[in-house]
């Protein structure tokens, strides 16, 4: 077993004229494990450098907008196109985010899993909403309905006439 050596102490002089020896020479090598002069070769990243793509500053965009376009096709679900469209959207841009982020090149995971769930929430309530339209005008009530608008053409108390019926026709 052999002594640890003063890390305090100077490092003895060199036999060629006078210049001193590396530090390797003198300490030995690095522990395995460790760098030179004690930096450790794995670990985390410095303070401040948390989830930070080769750029340097993390890619959080695409998780920013995976939540946005979720908001959006929630609140845009009423409208078939906007939650169809801004819910795929959001799922789309939220799984390629949640990748970045599992990667470390962006750390708003959470975002863009909150952009996920809100597109499928919109386009949930979009497609329902297709559906139930569409078995609707599949009903005989609903080719009634629009049978009768049709005949009443532009007459005002006709269509009212349609629309009675109708009311009649859901609740009796």
């Amino acid at each position: 077993m052999t002594t640890p050596q003063d890390p305090y102490s100077t490092p003895p002089e060199s036999t060629k004229g006078g210049a001193r020896a590396p530090p390797e020479a003198v300490y030995g090598s690095p522990p395995a494990g460790q760098a030179a002069y004690g930096q450790p070769a794995y670990g985390q990243p410095p303070y401040g450098q948390q989830g930070v793509g080769p750029g340097g500053s993390p890619k959080n965009g695409l998780g920013v907008a995976a939540l946005v376009l979720g908001i959006l096709a929630l609140v845009t679900s009423l409208s078939v196109i906007g939650g169809v469209l801004l819910g795929l959207l959001a799922i789309i841009l939220g799984i390629v985010g949640r990748g970045r982020a599992k990667r470390g090149e962006a750390n708003n995971g959470g975002m863009a899993l909150a952009g996920i769930i809100l597109g499928v929430l919109g386009l949930l309530i979009s497609v329902a909403l297709v559906a139930v339209g569409a078995s609707f005008f599949t009903s005989d009530t609903g080719r009634q309905l629009v049978q009768c608008l049709g005949a009443a053409g532009d007459d005002q108390a006709a269509q009212q006439q349609c629309r009675q019926g109708f009311g009649e026709d859901v609740t009796g």
